[in-house]
């Protein structure tokens, strides 16, 4: 059994991007997509490809780029990650969507029905070791699994309307769990899962929501309040300062 891990890059993470300033008609030169804003001095992206590249039971690491950021980033992973060529690394064309980008990354790939895919955030740099062993083990166990966090606030059913939302419903925390990544699955499930979506056209929220589609259990695993998806400047703070400690 190999573990192949793939990374969707492909987005633009406008979130990240800060609010046009300056003279009418003038914009401040567009940031660097949110995978490779640095952190520390290094993109986010290497920072989280080094937690994979870590893994001795990962094989291969997939990772889904815009066409024009290929080369670029392949001669970034020779200077600055070294550490990370230790694995098998190959970079795709992704797509439009995530899904889109994973499933380019699913058919470039060669896999036996038993091999393990793991999905994972680029911008999820603070994935541990354990977290991610934990979602290998289950994922062989059950077929596909994911990292989650039990929810801490209220979770609160809404209406959404013209002037904003209407609160309809408590939902209960106990059955709620916040979907972190890497979410694992036998290479057999996701194939086959990802081929229903694209032949039916649904697309999901995450790798996930199409085993469930399918009427796959998914196991959950323990994540970590510290497995942040990094998406706007406020996670950024919080970022270094997780960097830092």
């Amino acid at each position: 059994m190999k573990v192949v891990v793939i990374i969707p890059a492909a987005g633009l993470g406008t979130r990240m991007a800060p609010m046009p300033s300056g003279a009418k008609g003038k914009r401040k030169k567009a940031p660097p997509s949110k995978q490779f804003t640095e952190l520390g001095g290094t993109p986010i992206l290497i920072h989280t490809l080094r937690k994979f590249a870590a893994v001795d039971a990962v094989s291969e690491i997939w990772i889904a780029l815009r066409e024009n950021e290929i080369q670029g980033f392949r001669e970034r992973l020779k200077s600055e990650g070294k550490d990370v060529l230790k694995k098998k690394v190959e970079l795709v064309v992704g797509g439009e969507h995530r899904q889109q980008s994973v499933e380019n990354a699913l058919i470039a790939l060669s896999a036996s029905p038993d091999d393990i895919v793991l999905v994972h955030d680029a911008v999820r740099p603070f994935v541990t070791a354990e977290i991610i062993q934990e979602v290998i083990e289950a994922a062989q166990k059950y077929g596909a699994a994911i990292a989650g966090l039990p929810a801490v606030d209220t979770v609160k059913q809404v209406e959404r309307t013209s002037e904003g939302a209407v609160i309809k419903a408590t939902i209960p925390r106990a059955g709620i769990v916040m979907a972190q990544t890497p979410q694992g699955f036998r290479y057999s499930v996701i194939k086959k899962v990802f081929d229903e979506a694209a032949a039916d056209g649904f697309l999901g929220t995450d790798e996930a929501s199409l085993a469930e589609r399918a009427g796959h259990e998914v196991a959950v695993v323990m994540g970590s309040p510290r497995n942040i998806k990094i998406t706007t400047p406020a996670d950024m703070e919080l970022a270094e300062f997780y960097l830092k400690k």
